[in-house]
C-alpha cells in the first residue's frame, strides 16, 4: 500500500482515541456526573469535539486521499476505508470550527436543562436552550447541505443514515401512517375479546432487577469484560471501543421496563462488540448506519425477546427473581402481556404495533422544526395534536409528552426515523436468519443465543462499513428493505396470519 494509505490509517486510528475519550466523558455525563460538574464538563466536551473536527478537517487529508485511491493494491476493506474516511472527510469539512464549538456548549447546557424541566414538566424552562441548539443544528444542516446538495434535513439525516432522504422516509411513514390506525383498531379487537392476563404483583425491588437484567445480558452473550450496565435518565448505549457500556431505568411497579430496556440495548452493545476488531480504529469497522444499529436493539428485544420460545425460557427466571407464583406468572399469561398493544403516551416503553406512530410524530415535528416552518414554541401543542391523531391518546403534561426524549436536546436531529426503519430492518434479518438456521428459535427457548449471534456476528456484527447499507442487507437476506416482511410480521404475531 501506498504511504498516503498507511499515514491515513494513523491519523484515523488517532481520532478513534480521541472519540473514545469522549465517549467516555458523555457516558459519565448522562449515568455518573454530579449536577455541579457540568459546566467545567461542557468546556471539556466542547474543546474535545473541536480537536477532533481539526483532526478530522486535517487540509493533509484531501492529499492522502488522492494518492491513496489511485493505489490499485489495497484490499476490498481498505478501499471500504477510504470511501468512509472520503465521506467523513466531505462532511466536517463543510463545518467552521467555531460552529462545532458553538454547537458542542449548547449541547451540554441543553441537555441539563432538559434534565430538570423534565421532571418538572417545564417546557418553557427548556425553551431557550432548546431554542439555541436548534438555531446551530439549522446552521449544521445548511452548511453540510451546501457541500452535499442536500437539503438542511436530509444533510442531519445522512449524519445518522448515510444515503438515507427524506423523500424516501416520507413515503414509507405515510403509508404506515395510513396503516397503522386500522390495525391497531383489528389488533385491540382481538385482544379484547382474550380473558384479561392479570399482572404480577409488586414491588420489584431494584437490585433484583438489576440482578435478573445481568443473567439475561449474559444469556445474550454480553461480554462483560468490555462493559458495564448502570442507570440512566434515559436509557442508552454508549462508552467506547471495546468498552461499550449500556444503561437502564427502574420503576418497583413494573420490572418489565427495565427488563425490555436492557435488551434493548444489550443489542445495541452486541452489534459494538462484534464489530471487526481488525478494523476497530478505523472507520470502516464503525457499524454501518443508524438504521442498521436500531435493527439489532428492535431484533433482540422485539423480534428475539418477545417469542413464544423467550418468555419459555425467561418466565422461571422472572419467577425465582422475584418469589413470584400462580396465573400471572405462567408463559401464556407473560406472554400476552409482553405482545400486549396499547395506545401509550411513552414511545420507549411503546409496543412494537404503535411505536412506529410515535416514530412518525418526531420526524415530521423535528422535519418541520429544521426546514422553520414552526415556531419552537408550539411543539408541545403541536405533540398534543399529533398524539391525538396517530395514537388516539394525549399526554396530560409535557414531562409525558414533548420533555419525554433527549435527542432534540442532545443535538440528535435526523436521528429518529432510524427507529422504525431499524424496526423493518430487523423484522427482514431475523425472518433470514431464522430461514437460514432452523434452531435459532427453539435455542433461544433453552435460552441459548449462540446460533443466533453467531449469524448476526457473520452478516451483521462482523461486517463493519464494508458494504454501504442496501448492499449489506441485500447480502444478508437476499434483498433490499421491504417493509411487507415487517407487516407479515406484525400481522402473523398479533392476529395469528
Amino acid at each position: 500500500m501506498t504511504a498516503a494509505y498507511s499515514q491515513l490509517a494513523a491519523h484515523f486510528g488517532k481520532i478513534a482515541a480521541l472519540s473514545n475519550a469522549v465517549g467516555i466523558l458523555q457516558w459519565d455525563s448522562d449515568a455518573m456526573m454530579p449536577k455541579g460538574a457540568a459546566g467545567t464538563r461542557a468546556e471539556s466536551m466542547a474543546l474535545l469535539h473541536v480537536l477532533r473536527h481539526g483532526m478530522v478537517t486535517d487540509p493533509r487529508i484531501g492529499d492522502w486521499l488522492g494518492e491513496a485511491e489511485s493505489d490499485g493494491r489495497l484490499s476490498d476493506w481498505e478501499r471500504a476505508n477510504l470511501r468512509e474516511i472520503r465521506r467523513s472527510w466531505t462532511v466536517e469539512t463543510a463545518l467552521p470550527a467555531d460552529l462545532v464549538e458553538a454547537s458542542s456548549k449548547a449541547i451540554s447546557a441543553s441537555e441539563m436543562a432538559w434534565r430538570q424541566a423534565r421532571a418538572d414538566a417545564d417546557f418553557p424552562a427548556l425553551l431557550p436552550y432548546l431554542s439555541e441548539v436548534l438555531k446551530l443544528q439549522r446552521e449544521i444542516g445548511q452548511a453540510k447541505g451546501e457541500k452535499l446538495g442536500l437539503s438542511a434535513y436530509d444533510a442531519l439525516l445522512n449524519d445518522y443514515e448515510p444515503g438515507g432522504r427524506s423523500a424516501k422516509i416520507d413515503a414509507l411513514f405515510d403509508d404506515l401512517a395510513g396503516f397503522l390506525p386500522g390495525f391497531v383498531e383489528e389488533v385491540l379487537t382481538v385482544q379484547a375479546r382474550r380473558p384479561a392476563s392479570p399482572a404480577p404483583e409488586g414491588p420489584f425491588p431494584v437490585e433484583a432487577q438489576r440482578a435478573l437484567g445481568l443473567k439475561m445480558m449474559a444469556a445474550l452473550g454480553y461480554d462483560f469484560e468490555r462493559g458495564r450496565l448502570d442507570i440512566s435518565t434515559h436509557p442508552f448505549c454508549g462508552g467506547a471501543d471495546n468498552d461499550v457500556r449500556i444503561t437502564t431505568r427502574y420503576d418497583e411497579t413494573d420490572f418489565s421496563r427495565a427488563l425490555m430496556g436492557v435488551l434493548h440495548e444489550t443489542g445495541h452493545a452486541l452489534y459494538e462488540q462484534g464489530r471487526p476488531q481488525a478494523w476497530m480504529s478505523q472507520p470502516v469497522g464503525h457499524a454501518r448506519s443508524m438504521s442498521l444499529h436500531e435493527s439489532q436493539s428492535l431484533l433482540v428485544e422485539m423480534q428475539a425477546c418477545r417469542s413464544r420460545e423467550f418468555i419459555g425460557f425467561a418466565a422461571p427466571e422472572m419467577r425465582a427473581a422475584f418469589g413470584g407464583s400462580g396465573p400471572a406468572w405462567e408463559v401464556d399469561t407473560l406472554w400476552r402481556r409482553y405482545t400486549q398493544v396499547e395506545r401509550g403516551l411513552i414511545r420507549v416503553d411503546a409496543d412494537e404495533v404503535t411505536y412506529p406512530a410515535h416514530v412518525i410524530l418526531r420526524y415530521r415535528i423535528e422535519k418541520a422544526l429544521i426546514a422553520n416552518e414552526m415556531p419552537l414554541a408550539e411543539l408541545p401543542g403541536a405533540w398534543n395534536a399529533g398524539m391525538r391523531e396517530l395514537l388516539g391518546v394525549e399526554p396530560p403534561d409535557d414531562r409525558l409528552g414533548c420533555l419525554q426524549d433527549i435527542h432534540w436536546p442532545s443535538g440528535g436531529w435526523g436521528y429518529f426515523p432510524t427507529y422504525t426503519l431499524g424496526a423493518m430492518t430487523a423484522a427482514q434479518i431475523f425472518d433470514a436468519a431464522c430461514r437460514a438456521v432452523p434452531d435459532i428459535l427453539p435455542a433461544i427457548g433453552r435460552g441459548d443465543f449462540k446460533p443466533l449471534v453467531g449469524w448476526l456476528r457473520e452478516h451483521i456484527h462482523g461486517q463493519g462499513s464494508l458494504y454501504e447499507t442496501d448492499e449489506l442487507l441485500s447480502r444478508a437476506t437476499g434483498r433490499p428493505l421491504d417493509a411487507g416482511v415487517f407487516k407479515a410480521h406484525l400481522k402473523r404475531r398479533y392476529l395469528g396470519e
